[in-house]
C-alpha cells in the first residue's frame, strides 16, 4: 500500500488465470464498493484501487476486500473487427526471426484470438493478449523514434495499436486507419477491457 492506493496482486507472471482473478475482484468491487472508493484499474495480474483517505483507510479496505466474494471472471465484451495493412518496416525481420514468410506472418497475426487486457503507458494504449506463439519475439535491442499513430506492433505475447507518434521497442508489422481514441468524453477509448479484437487483412 502506498499513498492513497492499494495494489492487489494475484501472480508474478502473466496468465489467463491471474487475469480472471483481477477481473473477478474488479467486478465484485463495482457491485459492492466500499465507502471512499475512487477508481479501480485492472492490469494483467493486479488491480490498483485508489481511495479517498478522508473517507476510509487501508485497514478498512483490507477488511472489505477479504469479505468480498470475488470468483474469477472471464469478461466477455464487444467484438471489434480491425482492418490492417501488413506493410510495417519490421515485417521482413519478424519473418526472418520466426522462420515464416511475410505473408505467413500476416496470416498468423490475423488468426490470433485477441482480448483487451488493460490500458497503460500512453492514452488509448490497449494491451491485447492472444498473440499466436509463432510470433512471440522479445522487444528490439533498442527503440526507434517517431513511430506513427495507427501502427500495429507486437512483442512478447502481446499486440497493440499505437495512438500517438512515439518511440517504441516493439516490432512494427502493419498499420490501421481505425482510431482507438474517440471524441466522446464519456467513452474516450474505442475498446473496453475484455473486448475481443479480430484483425482483418
Amino acid at each position: 500500500m502506498a499513498g492513497h492506493a492499494v495494489l492487489v496482486a494475484f501472480a508474478d507472471t502473466i496468465s489467463e488465470a491471474a487475469h480472471a482473478e483481477v477481473l473477478g475482484l474488479d467486478a465484485a468491487l463495482q457491485a459492492r464498493p466500499f465507502e471512499g472508493l475512487v477508481e479501480t484499474v485492472p492490469a494483467f495480474v493486479n488491480l490498483l484501487i485508489t481511495f479517498d483517505p478522508m473517507r476510509t483507510d487501508p485497514a478498512a479496505i483490507e477488511t472489505h476486500l477479504r469479505a468480498l466474494r470475488a470468483p474469477p471472471l472471464t469478461r466477455t465484451g464487444q467484438s471489434h473487427d480491425i482492418q490492417v495493412t501488413y506493410d510495417g518496416p519490421d515485417l521482413a525481420e519478424v519473418a526472418r526471426q520466426t522462420g515464416l514468410t511475410p505473408a505467413e506472418v500476416a496470416r498468423t497475426h490475423a488468426s490470433g484470438d485477441y482480448k483487451v487486457c488493460l490500458y497503460g503507458f500512453a492514452p488509448g494504449y490497449a494491451y491485447l493478449g492472444g498473440l499466436p506463439a509463432a510470433l512471440r519475439l522479445d522487444r528490439k535491442p533498442a527503440p526507434v523514434r517517431d513511430v506513427p499513430a495507427g501502427s500495429v506492433i507486437i512483442a512478447g505475447g502481446q499486440c497493440l495499436i499505437t495512438t500517438l507518434t512515439m518511440p517504441t521497442g516493439w516490432w512494427i508489422i502493419g498499420h490501421t486507419e481505425t482510431k482507438v481514441l474517440t471524441d466522446d468524453p464519456a467513452r474516450p477509448f474505442r475498446f473496453a477491457v475484455g473486448d475481443a479484437i479480430r484483425f482483418v487483412p
